[in-house]
């Protein structure tokens, strides 16, 4: 029902479909101040103070639709489903999946169609959406390293034992063998992540560590040739261009320090710590190869052990991917699908080689 802008009609004449939508609207805008509230509660500083602002935007909106509809406001009707849980969430947790998960909610306003939501609604949901996806980054910067090992390692675990378990299975072997073949997958695939995910996260902090700049630098600046110093030279191997490179020289000979980490790059912080990255690639791998093991652990035997493996694996894959798909920002159904298919790939490809390897032995 398109109006122009001010031109309001009084609430009674308003049709009872719009009055609906309004009333979910009102419903759903008082939900989500009420997410950025709680979420602000599980910060400090500048990111507190951000959530806050965009409660303060929501109760914009929220007049807004009060406005409307006057005295047809009638009883508090509960929000959408989805901004409910991300309530939940945000009330328990408050952590970077639930801003992701908020950023998700932004993306899907719908008042870029709606005609009763003014356009500066329609443009302040795109910006909440900007808004979070920067709160979310800094949330992933500081998870990544961990992060990237749990899901790693999860991912590893569902897909290597799911396919050990069936290629032994397509061999013909008992299930006492296939029980003791996916525990000693278990183990040794679980410490072999472990032990190289150490490896990989420590040997990259060393290589941060000798990229940084020396921790002597600034007490060398006031020492420097100024007719003819090297300066600009070491912020040009850092990859700043040599205009700018000149202006920071100049700047330093001036008299302000050299700025440790002046340059870009990936802070330690975005790493992560080795022997957390280990720890948590272990007990995730461990955990995901467990998911195949079950079935035959609690005695099931054959084709039906094999089905409940494959049917609990794949269940877990479509989570793990759609975990992935909400941390970064993408559709959790088209992650989870793709981890399926992948890992459905490799199981039913070992299963038939599984197959001719215990034909040719047999």
């Amino acid at each position: 029902m398109s109006r122009p802008d001010g031109d309001r009609p009084e609430p009674l004449r308003a049709q009872p479909q719009d009055l609906r939508r309004w009333r979910r609207h009102l419903a759903d805008e008082r939900a989500e101040a009420s997410v950025y509230r709680n979420l602000s509660t599980r910060f400090t500083g500048e990111e507190r103070e951000i959530l806050l602002g965009l409660a303060e935007a929501e109760e914009r909106h929220i007049a807004h639709w009060e406005g409307l509809l006057g005295e047809e406001i009638g009883r508090p009707r509960r929000a959408a489903l989805r901004i409910r849980l991300l309530a939940l969430l945000a009330r328990w947790f408050g952590s970077v999946f639930v801003l992701a998960l908020a950023q998700r909610a932004e993306t899907n306003s719908p008042y870029d169609t709606d005609a009763d939501a003014t356009p500066a609604m329609a443009a302040d949901e795109r910006v909440h959406e900007e808004v979070l996806r920067g709160l979310a980054a800094r949330g992933r910067a500081r998870v990544s390293g961990t992060f990237r090992a749990a899901v790693f390692g999860a991912n590893d675990g569902l897909v290597s034992n799911m396919a050990l378990v069936l290629g032994v299975s397509g061999g013909g072997v008992d299930t006492q063998t296939v029980l003791l073949t996916g525990i000693a997958g278990l183990l040794a695939g679980a410490l072999s992540m472990a032990a190289g995910e150490y490896i990989s996260v420590r040997s990259q902090r060393e290589l941060l560590a000798a990229s940084a700049p020396g921790t002597d630098a600034a007490k060398i600046v006031p020492h420097l040739d100024v007719d003819a110093n090297e300066l600009a030279l070491v912020y040009r191997a850092r990859g700043m261009a040599a205009d700018e490179a000149q202006e920071r020289a100049d700047a330093a000979l001036a008299g302000i320090a050299v700025e440790s980490g002046a340059v870009g790059g990936e802070s330690h912080e975005v790493v992560g710590t080795a022997v957390k990255a280990a720890l948590s690639s272990f007990c995730f791998f461990a955990s995901g190869a467990l998911i195949p093991v079950l079935p035959f652990l609690f005695g099931a035997h054959g084709a039906t052990g094999i089905v409940i493996a494959a049917v609990l694996t794949g269940i877990a894959l479509m989570v793990t991917g759609g975990v992935v798909g909400i941390l970064s920002g993408g559709s959790p159904l088209q992650r989870g699908l793709r981890q399926l298919a992948i890992g459905a790939g490799a199981a039913a490809i070992t299963y038939v080689l599984g197959l001719a390897v215990g034909g040719a032995i047999g």
